[in-house]
């Protein structure tokens, strides 16, 4: 067997950083230099697949479409048209079936928007790629790279599989997609020592899907497809189930125990009926009529107008819903497990401190006009690569940027300093020396400036510039205090030569430096991430950092932001591997901050924190997020920095990829849920009042109060109305001063239930009490009363439904303005068909006498007052526990 017949199988998990380039080849069956024969890799193709994202079997749009109609509160609504049909109610028919159809189109869209985030993935790959084969170097399709093929790549590149870094002169490589780290990795060839290391820690390796940003290189595929981390991740949002939102769940759960209930009561009402004997025809419809005017077949259309409201709202403040239902479950979240670049920082690397002549400050207290801050600005524009873009903006590696911006600012511009102080010559920065020299020509002499790691190069420094000139001085201490406060440290220095350096040997050149100072780099948190986390902590809710970033800086970021204190907990990547599934799970609601952690790391977090019955929203911008948002109960993607791999398999998408707008979709997540159980209130207390007066008229030896027409119409124009302007009802007060709603909690919890059984007995008990008053003093009208008692009785309840606690003043009757007039419009509708000759015949109703309808006024009021009362007695209750 040749040596090129020795490939093994694709293998993902093997640490191939941990061994030489030699050994990787020798293991592969591959050459260094000649790389593989053409028919070697295509029996590797052959064995392993293409080198290329799988996608699972999609549904067709049929099965989507049908898959519309399987919620069983849709299945109800269907049953409720067949029957309004049957009854001769069309227009219910009508109305009912356009809800069903709107639904199923709202959810259709959802599901078709799901099916694109593994296109999406699949795009990131590259589609041409250069290897060498049989020595020589070819342009193929990316998809034909098989494991041991010899893949080159230059500035701008994406990697196109998994490689082990055989050359990388001056590599630079972008991984912020896949790990999240935001600055360009240094790249090198030699072998590492630990296994476990972190994706970001494994210098010697390029990922399929990451791009080449600066200098060459020459790598040996070690896996390709799916068995890439590219595909690892692939493979992870494949296996992440659909579930169901909360709000979802409750409406299943409160079809199913509506539909039985209501079928129960109608056959109450029904056999009661026959036993008085009242005829079977009218007993029927009127069975038939009660339960379809007790289905709230306006309950889908309304929580879709809320949602679709809620969603305006959020576009307005930057946040894009992408899948309707998740509005209400940010109402639910209890934990923010959030990115830390670009979501709690600015993205943007700033000097922020300076270390010069024993002065350590805020770079901002530097004069530089004066020595040797004159000098440090200067190094800091001239040593260094990045260029003023057409906008005169800073281009190129963002620590150059951050380092021309300081010097800016002080100042000093490059193009301005090299019209006296040219560049002659460059030692460009490499991960092994840890430093970048430039050489200026000064008034005769050569200048050289070095800046780079302070471990590195305070060891060729002899001296430390000061303002009476050089003198010896160690900035070792303060360059460690610096670095554990988090900030990134660069040291800078310099030598004056006569001429330029004949021996380009760096050790040679780079050594007996005279430090000019060091400066601090961070990526600074938002100005109002830090308010943002405040409010969170009020409302009940936790932030957790998720970071690819070093553990250092994390926590000095997590502690400005008040997200991290002394009696919280930091887990690396690497600690986290070492906890079980148990372990973390009894760990998980203690650790704030999270450092170095890889694509599988994040779901486990996810996942050991919904086991805890906690609602999680995850945010993220790469590749690698894509699993972790897809499991989270809210997947939230940033609309600027973040890949479409990221925005298809989240819920949200923030165009600003600010923090303080997630608080912001969270505070209107609680809004929706409060607006959505005021509906839910409002109009099954309705119903209540509806079903328990026809039910327990006869037992009070009553007749049926109400004809079927009257029923539907009650139904229609009640629940309608005022429910869809129980939409706009504005957030109250305390909104974000409360816990967050447990997931699982029922809708009907926090004493709903008990409320909606009360007040539907109480308006029961003024409608029969309407029917017998009106029975025995002004028999011509009574059933005409009872009907404009209970239109009008919901009118009060809807008024005083609007707050739990604040009473109707205190809210102010104009500050929902579209339920003052679907209230007015109803009252006016109501008084029509009582009033109106072409309507009474239609709805067996009669003219009232003045003294009839202000009675009915009077008994209708009483449904407002008595909630009033009940919210009376709920705020002395509770002042007197807080007492």
């Amino acid at each position: 067997m040749s040596p090129l017949d020795a490939g093994k199988p694709n293998e993902p998990l093997r640490a191939w950083h941990t061994l030489t380039a030699g050994d990787t080849a020798r293991d592969l069956g591959s050459d260094l230099d000649q790389g593989l024969s053409e028919d070697e890799a295509a029996r590797r193709i052959e064995r392993d697949g293409p080198n290329e994202i799988r996608e699972r079997g999609r549904r067709s749009m049929v099965a989507m479409a049908l898959a519309q109609f399987h919620d069983f509160m849709i299945l109800v609504l269907v049953v409720a048209a067949i029957v309004s049909g049957v009854i001769g109610e069309a227009s219910d028919s009508v109305v009912i079936v356009a809800i069903v159809l709107l639904n199923a189109a709202i959810g259709f869209v959802q599901d078709y928007r799901a099916e694109r985030a593994m296109a999406a993935l699949k795009r990131l790959s590259a589609l041409k790629a250069t290897v060498v084969r049989d020595g020589q170097a070819r342009t193929i399709a990316a998809t034909q790279i098989a494991q041991g093929d010899i893949v080159l790549l230059e500035a701008g590149n994406a990697v196109p599989a998994d490689l082990r870094l055989v050359e990388a002169p001056e590599l630079r490589i972008s991984e912020a997609a896949l790990t999240g780290e935001a600055v360009p990795i240094d790249k090198q060839t030699a072998p590492l020592a630990e296994a476990a290391l972190a994706l970001a820690d494994r210098s010697n390796m390029a990922f399929n899907g990451t791009i080449a940003t600066y200098g060459r290189a020459r790598g040996l595929v070690v896996a390709t497809g799916m068995a890439t981390q590219l595909g690892g991740i692939a493979g992870m949002l494949e296996a992440v189930p659909q579930m169901q939102t909360p709000l979802q769940q409750r409406l299943a759960a409160f079809g199913r125990q509506l539909a039985l209930a209501i079928l129960a009561v109608c056959a109450v009402v029904f056999a009661t009926g026959l036993w008085r004997g009242e005829p079977a025809l009218l007993m029927l419809l009127t069975a038939s009529s009660l339960a379809v005017a007790a289905i709230p077949e306006a309950l889908p259309a309304v929580v879709t107008v809320m949602l679709a409201l809620a969603a305006r709202t959020m576009a307005a403040h930057n946040a894009v819903v992408r899948r309707l239902p998740a509005v209400e479950t940010l109402g639910s979240v209890s934990f923010i497990c959030t990115d830390k670049t670009g979501t709690l920082t600015l993205n943007e690397m700033q000097v922020v401190e300076a270390y010069v002549a024993g002065l350590h400050c805020s770079v901002a207290k530097l004069d530089g006009t004066k020595e040797p801050a004159r000098t440090l600005f200067a190094a800091l524009a001239l040593c260094n690569d990045a260029e003023r873009g057409a906008r005169d903006e800073f281009l190129g590696d963002p620590t150059e940027v951050a380092l021309s911006r300081a010097a800016a600012r002080a100042g000093f511009d490059k193009a301005a300093l090299e019209c006296t102080m040219p560049r002659l010559m460059e030692l460009p920065f490499d991960s092994e020396r840890k430093r970048m020299t430039t050489f200026h020509r000064d008034l005769g002499r050569v200048v050289a400036l070095t800046k780079g790691a302070p471990e590195i190069v305070l060891d060729r420094c002899g001296a430390t510039m000061s303002d009476g000139g050089a003198a010896a001085s160690d900035a070792r201490d303060v360059a460690e205090a610096m670095a554990r406060s988090g900030l990134r440290v660069l040291a800078v220095a310099c030598r004056v030569w006569d001429e330029l350096p004949q021996d380009k040997n760096p050790d040679d050149i780079e050594r007996d430096l005279t430090l000019i100072g060091l400066v601090g780099l961070i990526d600074p948190p938002r100005p109002e991430a830090k308010r943002a986390v405040a409010q969170c902590r009020a409302a009940g809710v936790t932030v957790v950092m998720i970071t690819g970033d070093h553990p250092v800086t994390a926590r000095a970021i997590a502690a400005d932001l008040g997200i991290f204190d002394t009696s919280d907990t930091i887990v690396t990547g690497r600690e986290l591997t070492l906890l079980s599934d148990e372990d973390l799970a009894a760990r998980v609601e203690h650790i704030r901050v999270y450092a170095r952690v890889d694509p599988a790391q994040k779901i486990r977090i996810v996942t050991a924190l919904q086991r805890r019955g906690r609602s999680v929203a995850m945010t993220g911008d790469g590749v690698n997020d894509a699993p972790a948002l897809a499991q989270a109960n809210i997947g939230v993607a940033m609309g600027k920095s973040g890949t479409d791999v990221a925005r298809e398999a989240s819920s949200l998408v923030l165009l600003d990829d600010n923090f303080a707008t997630i608080v912001a979709a969270v505070a209107e997540g609680r809004h929706i849920f409060d607006n959505i159980r005021k509906f839910v209130s409002y109009i099954l207390t309705c119903n209540a009042a509806e079903i328990l007066t026809i039910f327990l008229a006869p037992l009070f030896g009553l007749p049926v109060p109400l004809l079927p027409i009257q029923i539907l119409w009650i139904n229609l124009v009640t629940d309608g109305l005022p429910g869809l302007a129980l939409a706009a009802e504005p957030p109250e007060a305390n909104l974000m001063q409360r816990p967050p709603h447990p997931p699982r909690e029922s809708i009907f919890a926090r004493g709903m239930w008990q409320h909606i059984v009360w007040v539907g007995l109480a308006m029961a008990a003024i409608a029969l009490f309407t029917q017998a008053y009106a029975l025995r003093f002004t028999p011509a009208h009574w059933q005409t009363m009872v009907f404009t008692v209970l239109t009008l009785g919901q009118m009060g309840n809807v008024l005083a439904i609007r707050s739990d606690r604040q009473t109707l003043f205190q809210q102010g009757l104009f500050s929902n303005l579209p339920l003052l007039v679907a209230m007015l419009l109803t009252c006016g509708l109501q008084l029509a068909i009582v009033y109106m000759p072409l309507l009474n015949p239609i709805f067996r109703t009669a003219p009232l006498t003045l003294s009839e309808l202000t009675l009915c006024l009077l008994l209708s009021a009483l449904v407002f007052a008595i909630i009033e009362i009940e919210k009376y007695v709920r705020r002395r209750v509770e002042g007197r526990r807080r007492a």
